[in-house]
């Protein structure tokens, strides 16, 4: 059985080397679908990840359980946390960064680009809860511009990366375990780090009028998936100079994220809320399933384009059917003189099946190559626009798809030629 293999591979390679141009001629008809399917399987695995990637970075990795109904016992939830790696307290906090009482360059939160494409805003930069509420801001005296960017805070109770994925783009985390300092120390995003590579803006922090302005240390630059900027700073260093950071504007409470199998700390925490006078049935753990949502999701449009993609590749499976007959045509005499010589049928439709076989394979190859070539080049533009944090790399089961498709291709359009070459009677050797 091997010898026939081997014997079946050896003449279908010579068949490919002595005819060229037919062989080209299936390589083009086949590579339009074998491209086709690499590409929709690429994208696919691509958009899933990017998707993935930015639920993970907000809401953590699947499995990730978050706490509600903590109410006001921010204290009593980031005391119980403290020392511990299952489970970190988030306090979303809205911020300025850089000289104070004026107004930022980036009103309302706005991103980099918009800011770079539509200029600065002009007007007053406030936000109001209600009708009189904008009237008596309007009244106030507006303030002069400025160097400093608004931006969104996360006083953290310890390290969140491993339950929310940020990469560390330049520079260090924040050390939980170091001694809090009266400097805090931020990490910021690479939105306002082109904010900070764009303007000289001061290393002072503003949260609310009630709050001292102290000069912060940035440590480093993360990567954490955020339109808008954004900074990153210990709770605890936050607090000694700004005694209450959920009365600042825009502040949504805290978030508790928790790792999976974190049941006793669930329990602690439940028993101690209970304890403070939060309900029970208030108290819920929910945990992040989104990650079967998105594939689900996913699922739909792939199948649809992976059809597309399929007929594609039928068409390219009918221009190799037109080049094998052609072949055979050709090469009768030379099929009925090796079954004259004691050739089996079964190795004779071996070796126009292994001529298809590899003419599939060397398909796959080349649109695989041109996948990844093409991939490379527009990397960076689809890293900017799905927020990744480098050019996404090739997904493998794209090229695992793309060699799938190509024997696919090579069976279907060699099976019939195939067939025929085997049927081929000795007598048509007479009639040569």
């Amino acid at each position: 059985m091997r010898g026939r293999l081997r014997s079946a591979l050896v003449i279908g390679g010579q068949g490919i080397r002595a005819r060229k141009f037919r062989t080209f001629l299936s390589m083009v008809s086949l590579f339009m679908g074998v491209l086709a399917v690499v590409t929709v399987q690429a994208g696919a695995s691509i958009l899933e990840r990017s998707e993935l990637d930015g639920i993970e970075m907000y809401s953590g990795k699947d499995g990730t359980i978050t706490l509600r109904g903590a109410g006001n016992h921010t204290d009593l939830v980031a005391e119980t946390l403290r020392g511990t790696t299952q489970g970190v307290l988030s306090m979303p906090v809205d911020a300025t960064l850089g000289e104070p009482n004026v107004n930022p360059i980036n009103r309302q939160g706005m991103t980099f680009e918009d800011v770079r494409r539509h200029g600065r805003s002009t007007g007053a930069d406030y936000d109001c809860m209600s009708e009189a509420d904008c009237e008596a801001k309007r009244k106030q005296k507006p303030l002069p511009e400025g160097n400093a960017i608004r931006l969104n805070i996360e006083a953290l109770t310890g390290d969140i990366r491993p339950i929310r994925p940020f990469t560390m783009v330049s520079g260090q985390w924040l050390d939980f375990g170091s001694t809090p300092m009266l400097a805090p120390r931020i990490v910021i995003n690479q939105e306002a780090a082109k904010f900070l590579g764009h303007y000289k803006i001061p290393n002072e922090l503003q949260l609310g009028s009630g709050a001292s302005h102290p000069s912060v240390q940035i440590t480093g630059v993360v990567n954490d998936g955020a339109y808008g900027p954004a900074a990153y700073v210990r709770l605890d260093e936050m607090s000694s100079w700004a005694k209450n950071p959920a009365g600042s504007r825009y502040s949504s409470g805290p978030t508790v994220f928790l790792q999976p199998g974190s049941d006793d700390l669930q329990r602690v925490l439940r028993s101690k809320l209970v304890a403070a006078g939060a309900k029970d049935s208030d108290i819920r753990f929910e945990a992040q399933t989104r990650k079967e949502d998105v594939t689900k999701r996913l699922l739909i449009l792939k199948v649809i384009f992976l059809g597309l993609a399929g007929l594609v590749l039928l068409v390219g499976v009918a221009g190799i059917l037109n080049v094998g007959l052609a072949t055979i045509n050709e090469r009768v005499e030379e099929f009925a003189l090796r079954r004259a010589v004691g050739m089996p049928r079964l190795l004779l439709a071996g070796i126009v099946l292994a001529e298809t076989l590899l003419v599939g394979l060397f398909t796959a190859a080349v649109a695989i190559g041109v996948g990844y070539a093409g991939l490379e080049v527009v990397g960076s533009m689809a890293a900017s626009r799905l927020r990744l944090s480098g050019a996404p790399p090739f997904p493998w089961d794209a090229g695992l798809a793309g060699v799938i498709a190509g024997l696919l291709g090579g069976v279907l359009g060699g099976l019939i030629p195939a067939i025929r070459a085997a049927r081929i009677p000795i007598a048509t050797v007479m009639r040569a």
